[in-house]
């Protein structure tokens, strides 16, 4: 960490929000984001009846969070891979907060050195004020070289512009008028409102699973978005975030994420994407056991589906036959 640079996101630091010992679930919601990697067909044809359909399940099924991820724009190199539907992310996690009531939102990731972090944190106290203090402001670096370069932003100092947006971003959220070093986005005696619900701030989970994402969740965040690491990788980064913890913020807690990969509750009627994991309720609790046992604490879930009732029926099997199983499972509504 540069020194000093991250005295405030240390001192305003949250209570952390998923109790000791507990583990989570959370869903990427489908329609927002279509990438070729996870988008099903449905999605295609779908917009904000279907989207507010799965949050509200989300709601009613005791998930943690749902989620949406940020891109502004997608290169024509890119297109055919990620396609160029990326729902704005505050824009709808603003939406999201009016159609559900307790499920936590989380940005999955915002791409923090994009936007003055004032800027930032003005968004974010307001989505937190909006949602009732339901908030989690994920953020992470980046990949797409096009959106640094029509922002006027260095893409080979992402790294070291996304610690200073952090730090920037707790400022703003921590306090009225906040003091922001620089050197990128330096300022004083400049007043943000509306002020955040969660006090002294909502969390920051730092997204990404390179070193250098590693240390930055350990020095910066409250939790942390790894990308795609499998259990294997993870039974390794898992100790090395907590040796990073110990020796950076001594004695404060992180929560620790997971992507689990597509799940589906039962055996399917339907030829499931590769990759899939069907079983009973007990199988699949037996899976999610695993992640509990490396120190997860919230696990990301996918349900593969043919249609967003289909998805809502995998989310509601899911909370009342399998989450039960799942050793330390919990659902957790807004801290105050």
């Amino acid at each position: 960490m540069t020194a000093g640079s991250s005295e405030v996101t240390r001192r305003t630091a949250p209570a952390p929000i998923i109790p000791e010992g507990r583990v989570a679930f959370g869903i990427q919601l489908p329609v927002q984001s279509q990438s070729t990697i996870y988008v099903d067909g449905w999605e295609a044809s779908a917009g904000a009846v279907e989207l507010a359909a799965v949050a509200r399940q989300a709601d009613e099924s005791g998930f943690f969070y749902v989620a949406v991820c940020d891109h502004t724009v997608i290169p024509r190199r890119l297109a055919d891979a990620m396609s160029t539907t990326w729902y704005d992310t505050t824009a709808t996690l603003g939406w999201l907060a009016g159609v559900t009531t307790r499920v936590r939102l989380l940005s999955h990731v915002f791409i923090a050195a994009l936007r003055h972090p004032l800027r930032t944190a003005k968004e974010m106290a307001t989505l937190d004020v909006l949602s009732g203090g339901r908030l989690v402001v994920g953020v992470g670096a980046g990949h797409v070289s096009e959106e640094f370069d029509i922002a006027g932003v260095d893409f080979s100092r992402r790294g070291a512009l996304l610690d200073e947006a952090i730090d920037g971003i707790a400022a703003g959220l921590s306090e009225e008028f906040p003091t922001l070093p620089g050197p990128r986005w330096p300022a004083s005696d400049l007043g943000v409102s509306p002020r955040p619900l969660q006090v002294p701030r909502p969390p920051i989970w730092v997204g990404g699973s390179s070193p250098a994402a590693l240390r930055r969740a350990a020095g910066r965040g409250e939790g942390w978005l790894p990308q795609t690491p499998k259990r294997s990788q993870m039974a390794e980064l898992v100790p090395r975030l907590l040796e990073l913890r110990e020796d950076l913020r001594p004695g404060e807690p992180i929560a620790i994420g997971a992507l689990a990969g597509p799940l589906h509750v039962g055996k399917a009627d339907w030829e499931l994407p590769r990759g899939t994991r069907a079983g009973s309720p007990e199988e699949l609790a037996e899976e999610l056991a695993g992640w509990v046992e490396l120190g997860v604490s919230h696990v990301q879930l996918r349900f593969p589906s043919r249609t967003a009732a289909e998805t809502c029926d995998q989310m509601a099997a899911f909370g009342e036959t399998v989450a039960p199983l799942v050793p330390s499972a919990v659902t957790t509504g807004p801290t105050r």
